[in-house]
């Protein structure tokens, strides 16, 4: 589902308003959104690829302000590297024929453009490849022979131009379409400016074209494919705090993990230079068991109280020492861990220290291979299914362990949403096994790592981490 919020500015976000209200959406979800994606990973290429580039298409009439929005974008996103690809780029150039009756030829057509080999260059840059774009000189109407654009790939692509929602093929390369609402007034205005100023057109063929062929197009093409836009800035450049709003956006996706875009119910606690300062301590081979244990135990803490913030809780009033009222939460009071045996017991303290009193079961799953897996033990609260559980394992690997876990815990009675995961470190394979299975299940973790070797050990991972922490390794 596309989300987004109408601010007062006029910042259309199909399906959400700023005020919380809901709106009723005609744009049709993208093939590419997270539910659609394929169930299942081949090969391990697919887990280790590379992080894809958000891609942002931009639309509108002529001389909206596209270009405008999309400089506004740039500069604010100067912490990433971004990279604009204009559809104009992509004219086809004229034949001899053509160009003789120039005045006769429709731009603004979707035929004009050579769709084809957009599709290619947006393709390889989204595989992390350079790209030659072409150049196309607007005055004799072909392409450069002799020079092009060298793009290389980069964290965003914001792709440009009248017609990028129009080929489903092309929106479907997308990760956010933002369509220019421009009156047509201002529209012509700037056409007119733009043409006789930098393309040394008259003014009369530019009215004539105008309304032979650009405003015709602008009702038959463009148009129609608003529906299409997940937000909507009306007044182009102008409106700055819709181009915020979205720049934040953008800022949001590309702070997260390509899992986290797929799976909306795992969540990775915000990465610091002290969090990577302290995965940087424990994975290190050589460092000591007392200062493993100590950043070990600072990690998991992190951990427990950020999945502590997904439980429910409900509004509460207090009195203050000075006699006022402060209106906070009040905790979920049905709470319990269970921990799975051995390496889930070393975040039974950090539990403990964070939530007084707290239950916690366990369970004790054998490993017969990788593939097979025996329940030997399970001890747990006789009143666990009106609970909400806190599943403690400071690694996921296969997935397979925490799926026996949490389907015994939906036998005993507890709701799949009522199950919180909370792990150091998460291999890729173990969140899409787990995630596929337990889809309203919420997984916490503090990193998310390449991927598992051919012994089933996550990599760069951090080896055995129940005989690291209490001191039974070699």
């Amino acid at each position: 589902m596309d989300y987004a919020m109408e601010a007062a500015s006029g910042a259309h976000f199909s399906g959400l308003r700023l005020d919380g209200r809901l709106l009723s959406s005609s744009a049709p979800s993208s093939p590419h959104t997270p539910h659609n994606q394929s169930s299942s990973l081949s090969t391990s290429d697919d887990v280790t690829s590379l992080k894809q580039p958000f891609v942002i298409g931009v639309s509108g009439g002529t001389a909206s302000g596209k270009t405008t929005v999309c400089d506004m974008i740039i500069q604010q996103l100067h912490d990433h590297r971004v990279v604009l690809v204009n559809q104009d780029s992509f004219y086809r150039g004229l034949t001899a024929e053509e160009a003789e009756h120039v005045h006769e030829y429709n731009f603004d057509h979707p035929d004009a453009f050579d769709t084809e080999q957009l599709l290619e260059c947006v393709g390889q840059l989204k595989c992390g490849q350079s790209v030659h774009v072409p150049i196309y000189d607007f005055k004799n109407h072909r392409r450069c022979s002799e020079s092009f654009r060298q793009v290389n790939a980069s964290d965003v692509i914001i792709l440009e131009g009248i017609l990028v929602f129009h080929d489903q093929r092309v929106r479907n390369l997308m990760n956010m379409k933002i369509f220019v609402d421009t009156d047509a007034d201002v529209r012509l205005s700037r056409r007119i400016r733009r043409d006789t100023v930098e393309r040394g057109r008259d003014i009369n063929s530019v009215l004539e074209q105008y309304a032979k062929f650009v405003k015709p197009a602008f009702d038959d093409f463009i148009l129609p494919s608003k529906k299409y836009a997940d937000v909507i800035i009306p007044r182009g450049g102008d409106n700055h705090v819709a181009v915020d709003l979205i720049v934040q956006h953008i800022r949001t996706k590309l702070g997260q993990h390509d899992l986290c875009k797929i799976y909306p119910n795992v969540y990775v606690i915000q990465s610091t230079f002290q969090i990577r300062g302290m995965h940087t301590l424990i994975r290190d081979r050589e460092i000591t068991k007392h200062d493993f244990v100590f950043y070990s135990d600072r990690l998991i803490r992190l951990v427990v109280e950020h999945g502590l913030g997904h439980l429910p809780f409900t509004e509460k009033q207090v009195i203050t020492p000075t006699g006022s009222v402060y209106t906070g939460v009040d905790f979920c009071k049905k709470l319990c861990g269970v921990s799975i045996v051995r390496s889930g017991e070393s975040m039974e303290n950090a539990l403990r220290a964070c939530c007084k009193g707290i239950k916690i079961g366990k369970i004790l799953i054998h490993r017969d291979g990788d593939n097979g897996k025996q329940l030997i033990y399970e001890k747990l609260p006789k009143d666990i299914s009106e609970r909400h559980v806190l599943l403690l394992d400071p690694v996921l690997a296969t997935g397979n362990s925490a799926g026996q876990a949490i389907e015994l815990l939906i036998q005993k009675g507890v709701p799949e949403s009522h199950i919180i995961f909370l792990n150091l470190i998460s291999a890729p394979e173990g969140i899409h096994c787990v995630c596929k299975r337990f889809p309203s299940l919420k997984i916490v973790t503090s990193e998310i790592d390449v991927a598992l070797n051919e012994e089933f050990r996550v990599i760069p991972g951090m080896g055995e981490f129940g005989d690291r922490y209490f001191g039974t390794d070699d």
